[in-house]
């Protein structure tokens, strides 16, 4: 084996809050895991060639008006951040074992795709026409398509120059009033009803609501520079593959 890749994810959209087991439950599957796999790798016979690592954008802190990229800081305002901080830092190789393999960690945004994630919890509200902005609409909405995550992932394996964070993003953020028309408009539907900021502070918690209701914009500033070239750079070709 000449790579190794970590992908735990968990959909923002999912209704339901932050309760203690569910935070258990999440620092668990990240932590506990990637200790076990760093572990592996160390006492492997021989060094992996690329260890990769997908966190996510909650590294930044929610903003209607702050840009991200990669060289932005973050990780220390609230639980999510931590935990993103504290699961990037139990990936690190020690030094020997780092300067023999090479070591990357994609910060995804939301993933869109057919068969799961985002869009499986979010289109039937819409095809039946009760689809809407959330809170203001006017939060940023980190998005990536499916097949650009894989193909960043890909990049990643196969081009040995590249190293360090990249944003696993899209090149073009859109706002969750953007998102709300675009897919609207791929389903051929009407979307009139927004979710209010109370319903969502009720549903998901105050902690859980801010990623919703505030989101980021973050660029993929590296992720550009080493050379990958987005399949679905704009929101628009992402939903009409996605809903064909």
């Amino acid at each position: 084996m000449t790579s190794l890749l970590s992908l735990v994810t968990q959909d923002r959209t999912e209704l339901h809050g932050w309760n203690d087991e569910f935070i258990k439950e999440v620092t668990s599957s990240r932590i506990d895991t990637t200790k076990a796999l760093v572990k592996a790798i160390l006492g492997a016979e021989k060094p992996l060639k690329v260890w990769i690592l997908v966190t996510g954008v909650g590294y930044y802190r929610p903003s209607l008006s702050a840009e991200y990229t990669e060289e932005s800081p973050g990780g220390d305002f609230d639980f999510l951040s931590r935990l993103v901080t504290d699961w990037e830092t139990a990936a690190c190789l020690p030094d020997a074992a780092g300067s023999q393999t090479r070591q990357v960690i994609v910060r995804s945004g939301v993933v869109l795709g057919k068969d799961g994630g985002a869009i499986k919890q979010m289109i039937w509200p819409f095809w039946m026409g009760l689809g809407g902005t959330i809170g203001s609409g006017c939060q940023y909405f980190p998005w990536i398509h499916v097949d650009d995550l894989a193909g960043i992932l890909a990049h990643c394996i196969e081009d040995e120059r590249v190293t360090g964070v990249l944003n696993g993003v899209s090149p073009n953020p859109c706002t969750n009033s953007d998102f709300t028309k675009a897919f609207a408009s791929a389903l051929w539907r009407p979307a009139f009803f927004p979710l209010p900021s109370f319903v969502v502070n009720a549903v998901f918690g105050p902690e859980r609501g801010v990623m919703l209701l505030d989101g980021q914009k973050v660029f993929p500033k590296h992720t550009l520079e080493t050379g990958y070239n987005y399949i679905y750079a704009d929101l628009a070709s992402a939903l009409k593959n996605i809903v064909s």
